[in-house]
Formats: C-alpha cells, sequence, structure tokens
C-alpha cells in the first residue's frame, strides 16, 4: 500500500483566486458517484500529464475514492456550493441516474425535486462563482425511443423523451433547467454530454437491469439497435469536452450499433415475445400497482432504438475505447450473480420461473414478487 497520503478536505469558504496563465482547472459536482469518480480520475490523470501542478476539485457530501483530488465537501443543493467553485473554470455535473437500487428506495416526486434543485443552485452557484464553462451530463434517452427513430440521430434532435415519473422525466426537467439558464446566464457557457446506455463496473440502470432477466423481452414487429457506452468512454468525452468548446451539445457511445440477434449471440439468452400493446399495457398496469420499480415509458428503450452518433466528438480525433460487443461483455460481468424480472431485483429461484413464457416474464411478476416478499 502506498504510504502518500490523499490530499485533504477543504473547508468550502476558503475560495482561492485563479493563477494567471494557469491551465482550466475542472471540479467534478457529485465526485464520489461512480461516473463522477471515474471522470474525475481521468481528468486527474490528464492534469498530472500536463504537468499542471494543481489537481481537480472534487464535490460532494462524502468523501469519494479518487485520491488524486481535492475534496471539498458540500451538498450540492446548498448555496454554500459557490465558495466551493471560486477558484474553478469548468464545473461538470452528471445528473444521469446510474445506481437504480438507490434511486428506487426514494419517492419519484422527492427525487424530481433533489436532481431539479440540484441542477438550478449548481448553475446559479457556477454563474456567482465566475465559472466558464458548466458540462452537464443527462442521457441520450431523452431523444426517446420509437420505432421510427433514424439510426443514428442527430445531436441536435429534439427532445421527445417521455415526461413522466421516470428517471427519463428527471432528465428532461434537469435539460430544462439548462436551457432557461442560458436565457439567465448567458456568459456561463453550458455543455449538454448525452451518453447511450452505460455499463460498466458499478453501473445500475433500467437498461443494464434488463440482461439480468432470464429472457429479452422484445415486441412484435419490433427492430431494436443495441448501443452503449462505457463509463471510461464517457469520461474520456467529457474530459475533450473541457478541453474544447463543442457547443452546446455533446453525444458519445460506442461507435454503430448491436442488432437483437448479435446481442442474443452475445449474451447466450433467447428472447421473450409480446405484442406491443400487451407488453407496454402490463407494465403499466404493474407500475401502477407498485410492482415494477419504472414506468413502461422506460421499457421502450429496451424494445426501440436510439442510437447517437458521437459527431462532435469524432471530429476533434475522440473514439470510444471500447465497442459495443466489448460494452456487452463489461456488462454481463458487472451484473453476474444479478436476477430481475421486469427490472426488479428477485432471488434467482423466481427469476428462474419468470423464465416459463412471456406471461410469466410480464403478466405474472407481481405474483413472483409477492412470493419473493415473504419471509
Amino acid at each position: 500500500m502506498s504510504s502518500r497520503q490523499a490530499p485533504r478536505s477543504r473547508e468550502v469558504s476558503a475560495g482561492a483566486v485563479r493563477p494567471a496563465g494557469a491551465l482550466p482547472r475542472v471540479a467534478v459536482v457529485g465526485a464520489a458517484a461512480v461516473p463522477g469518480a471515474r471522470i474525475l480520475d481521468t481528468i486527474a490523470r490528464a492534469a498530472r500529464a500536463s504537468g499542471d501542478g494543481r489537481p481537480p476539485v472534487a464535490i460532494d457530501r462524502d468523501r469519494g475514492r479518487v485520491a488524486t483530488a481535492e475534496w471539498r465537501l458540500v451538498d450540492p443543493t446548498d448555496p454554500a456550493l459557490v465558495r466551493a467553485l471560486r477558484d474553478v473554470d469548468i464545473a461538470v455535473w452528471v445528473a444521469a441516474e446510474t445506481d437504480l437500487e438507490s434511486a428506487l428506495r426514494v419517492r419519484p416526486t422527492e427525487r424530481r425535486d433533489l436532481v431539479v434543485r440540484t441542477a438550478q443552485t449548481l448553475v446559479t452557484a457556477a454563474a456567482a462563482a465566475g465559472v466558464s464553462r458548466l458540462v452537464v451530463v443527462t442521457s441520450a434517452k431523452v431523444y426517446g425511443a420509437t420505432p421510427d427513430n433514424p439510426v443514428p440521430l442527430p445531436e441536435d434532435s429534439d427532445l421527445n423523451g417521455v415526461r413522466d415519473g421516470g428517471v427519463v422525466g428527471d432528465l428532461l426537467a434537469v435539460e430544462e433547467v439548462i436551457q432557461d439558464a442560458r436565457r439567465v446566464h448567458p456568459g456561463l457557457s453550458i455543455t449538454v454530454v448525452r451518453p447511450a446506455a452505460l455499463v460498466g463496473p458499478g453501473i445500475d440502470t433500467v437498461v443494464t437491469r434488463h440482461f439480468e432477466a432470464p429472457r429479452l423481452l422484445t415486441v412484435k414487429g419490433a427492430n431494436p439497435a443495441w448501443q452503449f457506452c462505457h463509463v471510461d468512454d464517457l469520461a474520456s468525452g467529457v474530459r475533450v469536452v473541457c478541453e474544447q468548446d463543442l457547443g452546446p451539445v455533446v453525444t458519445v457511445g460506442a461507435p454503430g450499433w448491436l442488432s437483437q440477434e448479435q446481442v442474443e449471440s452475445l449474451t447466450g439468452m433467447r428472447r421473450v415475445q409480446l405484442s406491443e400493446a400487451t407488453a407496454l399495457g402490463t407494465a403499466a398496469r404493474l407500475h401502477r400497482f407498485g410492482v415494477l420499480p419504472a414506468p413502461a415509458s422506460e421499457l421502450a428503450h429496451a424494445l426501440y432504438p436510439w442510437v447517437i452518433d458521437s459527431a462532435r466528438l469524432r471530429t476533434v480525433g475522440w473514439a470510444a475505447a471500447y465497442d459495443n460487443e466489448t460494452c456487452v461483455g463489461a456488462m454481463l460481468e458487472s451484473i453476474k450473480g444479478r436476477h430481475a424480472v421486469a427490472g426488479r431485483r428477485v432471488d434467482r429461484m423466481d427469476a428462474a420461473l419468470g423464465a416459463a413464457s412471456a406471461a410469466v416474464a410480464l403478466v405474472g411478476t407481481a405474483a413472483i414478487l409477492r412470493r419473493a416478499r415473504r419471509p
């Protein structure tokens, strides 16, 4: 074990002045969470490689694992955040939810309120602290997943995601805050980064849970196009965005996409197929009864395409280190030993029951989960 001690956390009241001629200093807000930590580590490595003696700033309620950063402990919804950003040039925040287990413990209205307050506080604090650029990571899910989506979607496509109580609705609410901020704070440059389906160690989302199921749900007549983004590629993409102004919207993901048949071959999983009306209708009813953890609208992202192109990043030489096939392997490794039916974690026996038929996969989920709750 190294004897080198990690930098101590600073009191947020100690606002420093930017040294003249220094390289831009980056702060990662929410740096203790998995994607924030990967971004922080990537930026710290880049700073050391450039000879910049100042470590990036890590901001969160609790200290995370990245030792090569200067930790400033503050609640991102607290107006005191402005003091933690005083000597920062670029602030990065990952709004995308990558810890579904924790998110499901919070009522949807409370979760929405928290993410919106975080966005509003961050925008206000960044503008007041003199931060020059704000980088906010949402998701390409905000474009919506529909059968007639072009493949790939242009980065300037309309945001057609469903505005309900799900995590996509949360991200659309964040996007609205950002859009308002561009008008209210014209001196603050804001870039929104929209990744494809995130995978990697510690990533838990509705999409990854789709692959924890015994079989892959499909709907008749649909033509899914699977695209992923490894969390390390998100981190390298955000680093490039911090180094270069690529405009208001940047998408990031592995090149190309996989067909349903390719995904089934890579995972060794078989499909269950329902009509669209049965799949979405049943999912909506089960969510209404509190059985399914996410609204039926979230299911669309496992059924229909929402592929992006990473066009702006590619124009400046960025390339993903992980292709879609490798991303699938990384995802399978990260979910090993976990079992879910319709997005909700169950034990192995109940998951096996869920594989019996298409009817059991969705319609029978309520009975399976009642059984799982028994002592």
